[in-house]
Parts: structure tokens; sequence; C-alpha cells
């Protein structure tokens, strides 16, 4: 299975299955190098495929119900993502779940790149999440977690950058590439006056990842970095850092969605299998009605072929 790329089809409720299938027939992989851990009534419910790809069957007793997040469907979803892990493909590319469905069914998670790292990491490996549209790239400092509980500490932030390097060069062939760090507070403290975890944890985290010879910057106002990451993108001329490294989830993922939109790429780090996923939701909203916008799943198969 390690030449395949296994896709999980996300919550049989949501539009997980229609927005691969329809993905599937934009790209036209070879049957033989794609692998769908997924269910044959819920993928004959959304579509057809147009091609023979081998299938993982999850049993799957409960009716299909577009738009209801209900204990079954978060059960599928936590039993693909183990099967998919037990299997170490290629790379597993993740269509959108439903977290209240699988607390539903009683399994407490925040989210896929959890679940994964539960079942993938070993040797205190950490799953990070790294979000991608064509050259603007955000890595998030700390993950699902309420703003009011956001904390960290200096070898956190060394850790998280030394992977991200790391990545960068031997994974995306980077070489000597160029990260910036945004600030907790507004305006990065301002020198202590709006917040101090700049001057006290980052400042010399920063300090001890320049000697080391990272090129990355001091902590900097998200604003104004985020602004010429934007203008990069758009115009088009280069974004001006290789990776941004925001502390908190909202921070790093509304500039690169405000630019990308449903384009924009979920990666999971960190571990030793490469997954990646749409950076959208289940859009209960639009389930089953045939019209869910594949790009989000296709730019997500791409990332990893």
């Amino acid at each position: 299975m390690n030449d395949k790329i296994l896709i999980t089809t996300g919550d049989p409720n949501g539009i997980g299955a229609e927005v691969t299938i329809k993905a599937l027939k934009a790209l036209d992989l070879p049957a033989e190098s794609v692998a769908l851990i997924s269910n044959k009534k819920i993928l004959d419910f959304y579509g057809i495929l147009d091609k023979d790809y081998e299938l993982i069957e999850i049993p799957y007793e409960a009716s299909i119900m577009p738009g209801q997040a209900v204990k079954e469907s978060g059960e599928f979803v936590f039993q693909s993502l183990k099967k998919a892990a037990e299997l170490h493909p290629k790379a597993i590319v993740t269509a959108p779940v439903s977290k209240f469905a699988l607390y539903l069914a009683g399994h407490f998670y925040s989210g896929q790149t959890e679940i994964l790292q539960k079942f993938l990491s070993h040797d205190k490996q950490h799953a990070e999440m790294l979000f991608l549209a064509n050259d603007f790239r955000v890595l998030l400092l700390t993950r699902h977690c309420p703003v009011k509980e956001i904390k960290f500490t200096k070898q956190d932030v060394i850790n998280k950058v030394e992977l991200i390097q790391d990545f960068l060069v031997n994974r995306m062939n980077i070489q000597n590439p160029k990260l910036a760090l945004c600030g907790l507070n507004p305006h990065a403290g301002e020198d202590g006056v709006l917040g101090t975890e700049e001057k006290e944890i980052m400042l010399p985290a920063c300090m001890e990842l320049i000697s080391k010879g990272i090129d990355i910057t001091t902590p900097q106002p998200s604003d104004t970095l985020f602004y010429s990451a934007a203008q990069g993108y758009l115009k088009p001329h280069k974004v001006p850092y290789d990776c941004y490294i925001a502390v908190y989830h909202d921070q790093g993922l509304i500039p690169i969605k405000t630019v990308a939109g449903i384009k924009t790429v979920n990666m999971t780090i960190g571990l030793d299998i490469l997954r990646t996923s749409p950076g959208h939701g289940t859009a209960f909203d639009i389930a089953g009605q045939n019209i869910a916008d594949e790009s989000g799943m296709i730019e997500a198969i791409k990332a990893v072929l």
C-alpha cells in the first residue's frame, strides 16, 4: 500500500464523497495509484466513479442523511482514519468531517489531525498543521484550542520552527527558507507595553534559532506580515517568506483563506506519513445537492502527488 494515495471520504452526511468523486474525475489519475477508504453505499449515493479504484470498505449500516451529524457517521470517520493509518500508504488525503459527530460517537478529538497523531506518532512525534496555497504557507504554533487557553513555551517555538525548516528543505526542496514569526499581541507587544510574550518567550527563541543558522524574523505584527503575504499571492509576485508561523488558529487561517478560499490545503506534517485535506468543512447545508465545489479536494490530492 505504500505506493498508493489513500483517500477517506469523510462524513457520510457531508460533501466528502461528492467532492472526492468529482476530484478524481477531474484529475484522471491512474486507477492503481489511488485507494479509497469508504463504503459502496455512500459512494453510490453521491455519484459514480469512472475508474476501478481499490475500495477498502468500512461498514456503514445507518441511513445516509445529508446534512445531519449523527454518532454513526462519527464512528465511520474514526474507523476510516484508523484503517488509513494501519495501511501505511504513500500519503493520506482526508475529506471533511464533523467534530460534533465524532463527539456523539464518543471520540473526543478536536480534529482529524489529532486522531492521525494517535495512530501514527512514535518516538514523541507531534503532528502539526501547515496550510498551503501555492507558495503562501502558514504553520500553526498552537492548534485547536480556545483563544483564552493559548499558551506556549520558548521550546515550543524552537521545536516547531525547526520542524518546518526541516520540512521545507527536505520535503519541499526549498533551500535556505525564509521564515516569519507572528507576534501574539497587537503590534507584537509594542516592546512589552501590549504584552510580554514576545519579549520573554518568542524573542529568546528566535535568537537561539538564528544562532543555529535558521533565517527567521523576530516576532512581527501579524497584520503587516499577512498584508505583504496577501499582496504577493494576489499580484502575483513572490510571497515574501517561505512560511509564516502563526501563534493561533484564526490568526493564520483568516488571511490565507481570505485570498485562497477553498483552494487552501490543510497539510499534516511531523508524522511519517503526509496527510492533506481541503481547507473547508462538511458543508452540511449543501450536502446531497450535487453542487459542492471540488477545487479544494483537487488541490489536496495534487499536494501529495
